[in-house]
């Protein structure tokens, strides 16, 4: 028996860094995002001699050894690793498994699109279905983050997890003691429509380790740094307007929204913004664009401009002259899925 499993990737709409510790802890976060048709993918399948496969196509990565309770998270394939182990310690009561675990998905890593929380959720969604594992989407989602920001040790936030395991337009909240309520927006599919035909994707081709980032956000929090603090206040409050913008239909609001927060973001950390991201921004203006923003932490992956539809065809061959990848994508209203297939 062959198990699959796909996750969503995610767009951060707004108030993204507001869901990293420790200011969620102390402030309470709160984030828009939207899942969109580009997937992370996880395959499991046993193995005939019993060993254990770790197998990342995509990235040309794999390791091969023995079947054990706990695998290096150091090495070559550590959220693999680190997934792995996780599920045959809360799961399996230390006992290995012998299988053949192969994971692909549709972007680069370091795109801004929160690639590899969607790829951890894909893995652990294989397991849940390949195990008969009951786990619900809250559970999935909060097991994912921990397998990912503690076991494995990479820096970020937590909305990336459940944007993939949820799946939809979603306005988050982020509270302490790792209290999070996800809340489905009922968005009007007119809204939904319009807002596609006025969403552009580009990628810059310049992958980022968002990690640096990251860090300096949160030692921006605990020295409570003025100007980050207040741009960080002023990032998750223009989630709420973005929500009701959204809600509403109003696409002038959206785009305003859309460019506060962005000019916001910036004052966060250093290299959220770069020249390269300056100058494709100012080019896409002239062209029709009225807002943009960087997908993710920033510092280059996707930028996710709003245009005028009568002028998208404009600004896509602009931003195709900067060098990049315009890519198309629209939304989605499922996350996380598995599935069984014989062999």
């Amino acid at each position: 028996m062959i198990t699959r499993a796909r996750a969503p990737l995610r767009l951060g709409l707004a108030g993204g860094g507001t869901d990293v510790s420790p200011y969620c802890d102390q402030y309470g976060g709160a984030v828009l995002n939207a899942t969109i048709d580009k997937y992370a993918y996880a395959i499991l399948e046993a193995t005939p001699d019993g060993r254990v496969e770790l197998i990342a196509s995509d990235q040309g990565q794999r390791w091969v050894g023995e079947a054990r309770p706990v695998l290096d998270t150091q090495g070559v394939l550590a959220l693999h690793a680190a997934v792995y182990n996780r599920v045959v310690r809360d799961f399996r009561g230390g006992e290995p498994l012998g299988l053949r675990l192969t994971t692909f998905c549709d972007v680069p890593a370091g795109s801004g699109l929160g690639s590899s929380s969607t790829l951890v959720v894909a893995m652990v969604k294989a397991f849940q279905e390949h195990l008969a594992l009951p786990l619900g989407e809250y559970e999935t989602a909060d097991l994912a983050y921990r397998i990912e920001r503690h076991d494995a040790g990479l820096k970020g936030g937590r909305q990336d997890q459940y944007a993939a395991t949820f799946g939809g337009i979603n306005f988050m909240e982020f509270h302490a003691d790792d209290r999070i309520i996800v809340n489905p927006l009922r968005v009007k599919n007119w809204i939904l429509s319009e807002l596609e035909v006025s969403m552009v994707l580009y990628f810059s081709g310049v992958s980022r380790e968002s990690a640096s980032i990251i860090e300096e956000q949160q030692r921006n929090v605990e020295r409570k740094d003025p100007a980050a603090m207040e741009a960080m206040h002023a990032v998750k409050q223009e989630a709420i307007i973005m929500k009701e913008a959204l809600l509403k239909g109003d696409f002038e609001l959206l785009a305003r929204s859309l460019r506060q927060s962005w000019e916001a973001k910036k004052r966060m950390a250093h290299n959220i913004s770069n020249d390269l991201i300056d100058d494709v921004f100012r080019r896409a203006e002239r062209a029709g664009a009225r807002a943009a923003k960087v997908s993710g932490a920033g510092g280059g992956g996707f930028m996710m401009l709003l245009v005028d539809p009568p002028r998208r065809m404009e600004v896509i061959r602009v931003l195709r002259d900067c060098g990049g990848e315009v890519m198309n994508c629209h939304f989605t209203k499922s996350g996380t899925a598995g599935w069984r297939m014989r062999s």
